[in-house]
């Protein structure tokens, strides 16, 4: 974290060194969703960074485009309107809190609930109908892409049931939210050497979630277990996704779930769309027994996903929330 003798004023947000050059990351996974070799190509890529980035996926670029558009539209609509909508307390309309325990960042944003394929009818927000629409459309589409990645993962894995992780995210009662995150330009910072942070670091509870943005970049990954943060380069036609803590779990530790960050730009405003997929609430989160070696016990105590979202949604953003769940050897 970056330490400056006179900040700026950026609402209490914490400062961060600025990205260059050499902190990006040239070696994402890029997993090809129609080739043959998916399937080893997202396991391989779960099991070294828990984060890979999918191309030829599927979703028209006027869906992903028309998503982008309206968001643009509603978040460059005057402060009061935008307050006008829900706050995002759970649903709706949020700046700069993030949640109800003290994390900051310099963004705005929508978090919204997902019933099957689209935005619930219980979140009255947006309430326009054209972005409605749009992120509906988009919605259905990246649910897709999250089921097809499952499935492979599933196969990847040698699972013998091809549903085993997609069926807990497309089944009935599945605990979806879509995010449409919004991350302004912060010129008080140009020069600086530093940057605000745009939402802290953290891991997804969920099993997996799908991103994707506009063309500015600012996701960072943390590498070998949080010692190195590296600069994701942006690609607006691609997704990217994170492995959750749910799936850590599922796998045994064998896929670990990525810290991950934003950290905002000087000049350019960076769009982000993010789809969480995670289970029903009574789902049971323990390791699949196809993947236990013989003898292999699980590293972690038994929970559902209603519990887990319950404790994680009281933590901070950056608390390892899979900590209290995790086993403890009894005597060295």
């Amino acid at each position: 974290m970056v330490v400056l003798a006179n900040p700026p004023v950026v609402d209490q947000i914490p400062l961060l060194r600025s990205p260059g050059p050499r902190d990006t990351f040239s070696g994402v996974p890029v997993v090809d969703l129609s080739s043959p070799g998916a399937a080893r190509a997202i396991v391989d890529a779960c099991e070294r960074f828990g984060f890979f980035k999918v191309v030829n996926h599927g979703v028209p670029a006027a869906t992903m485009g028309r998503a982008e558009s309206e968001a643009v539209r509603f978040f460059a609509q005057a402060q009061a309107d935008k307050d006008r909508a829900d706050p995002a307390y759970p649903f709706g309309y949020g700046s700069k809190r993030i949640g109800l325990n003290g994390d900051m960042g310099w963004l705005e944003y929508l978090l919204l609930a997902v019933d099957s394929a689209s935005l619930s009818d219980a979140c009255p927000v947006p309430s326009t109908a054209a972005f409605r629409s749009a992120l509906n459309e988009y919605v259905a589409a990246v649910r897709k892409v999250a089921v097809r990645v499952l499935e492979a993962m599933a196969e990847g894995l040698g699972i013998a049931d091809a549903d085993a992780l997609s069926s807990m995210v497309a089944g009935a009662g599945s605990d979806q939210v879509f995010r449409v995150n919004h991350y302004p330009p912060c010129p008080a910072l140009q020069g600086l050497g530093c940057s605000a942070t745009g939402f802290g670091e953290h891991t997804d509870p969920q099993l997996i979630s799908v991103l994707r943005s506009n063309g500015t970049s600012g996701l960072q990954i943390a590498l070998r277990d949080g010692a190195q943060w590296v600069s994701v380069p942006s690609d607006r036609d691609a997704f990217f996704v994170n492995v959750g803590d749910s799936l850590q779990v599922l796998t045994n530790g064998r896929f670990k779930s990525v810290k991950h960050r934003v950290v905002t730009n000087s000049l350019r405003s960076r769009v982000s769309f993010i789809y969480f997929a995670g289970p029903p609430l009574e789902q049971r989160i323990v390791p699949l027994p196809e993947l236990l070696a013989e003898g292999e016990e699980s590293l972690y105590k038994e929970f559902t996903w209603g519990e887990y979202k319950k404790a994680a949604y009281k933590t901070r953003l950056g608390d390892n929330r899979l900590a209290q769940f995790e086993k403890h050897s009894s005597g060295i």
